[in-house]
């Protein structure tokens, strides 16, 4: 019996873990991620490229979820929205979590080595950023916004794997992930304002009130667009990419008029599922630009 439970309880702790780091949120970055890595080969990177990007972007991502997890442990305790997570509710041991972060960062590591020595010589510097934002939320409202730079490391990284340099055109896009994500993370930590202000953390909205909140939230989707926009023109992408962007627009659109400063009660799935869209249609539309 014990053998035979083995496999089942693997199985059971693997679904717990990845589950804990919102895996398949992976989703939001990657599309972005592989928009850089597009436009950085002009086209299909080659086969080894592609693979180990993609293994450096999860990974990265995996790091930083499970440093996250680890740090805000005592604070999601304390939080009715948050205790429920599998550190504070006992689903999950610390050491579990700590193990996921060190097998992520050395895979982190590796996939960096593979790509070139650019990217082997920045990878500690993004790691230890993803390691260390979660402290930012502590001293300073600014963290919505340095969150947004976390995930927008990603289309830079990726532009570095496939040239082993970095130009403007990646940085262009970076900027748009960091206004986008910030904007996103602004608007979902509305929901914390009140426990934020008892446990003397910071936000946007524990800074500034919901309502401003909700207007920086818009004016940096809006910049996001506009940046994005710039980027087609700038580096001369064709008529698809424009489509697609026009979609990711009109995404973020409805993403704003599914909450407001009044009624935050649809911050749930579907609201996360519109970060995917927004990436995706982006990823394809400079995809079909680049290939048609």
């Amino acid at each position: 019996m014990t053998v035979a439970r083995a496999p089942f309880t693997l199985y059971r702790k693997t679904t717990l873990i990845l589950d804990a780091i919102k895996f398949h949120e992976s989703l939001f970055a990657l599309p972005f991620a592989y928009t850089g890595m597009l436009l950085a080969a002009g086209g299909l990177p080659t086969l080894r490229q592609f693979v180990w990007i993609t293994v450096a972007m999860v990974s990265a991502r995996t790091v930083g979820m499970a440093a996250n997890r680890i740090i805000d442990r005592h604070i999601d305790a304390r939080n009715a929205r948050n205790m429920v997570r599998h550190l504070p509710s006992g689903k999950l041991k610390l050491t579990d979590m700590m193990a996921l972060t060190g097998v992520a960062l050395v895979v982190f590591f590796l996939a960096a080595w593979q790509l070139n020595t650019l990217a082997l010589v920045l990878a500690p510097v993004a790691a230890a950023y993803l390691i260390l934002y979660p402290y930012t939320k502590r001293f300073t409202w600014a963290a919505n916004l340095l969150l947004g730079w976390a995930l927008a490391i990603a289309p830079s990284a990726a532009w570095i794997g496939v040239r082993g340099s970095l130009s403007w055109e990646p940085v262009l896009l970076s900027l748009a992930v960091a206004l986008w994500a910030g904007s996103f993370d602004i608007l979902y930590h509305t929901q914390d304002r009140d426990f934020h202000r008892q446990e003397g953390l910071h936000s946007v909205a524990e800074r500034f009130g919901i309502f401003f909140a909700f207007r920086l939230a818009r004016t940096l989707d809006a910049m996001a667009v506009v940046v994005l926009l710039a980027l087609g023109i700038l580096i001369g992408l064709a008529w698809p990419y424009y489509i697609g962007l026009l979609i990711a627009a009109g995404m973020l659109v409805y993403k704003h008029r599914l909450v407001s400063p009044t009624d935050i009660s649809r911050l749930g799935i579907s609201f996360f599922r519109i970060n995917a869209y927004v990436s995706t249609s982006v990823f394809v539309g400079a995809a079909l630009a680049i290939f048609l």
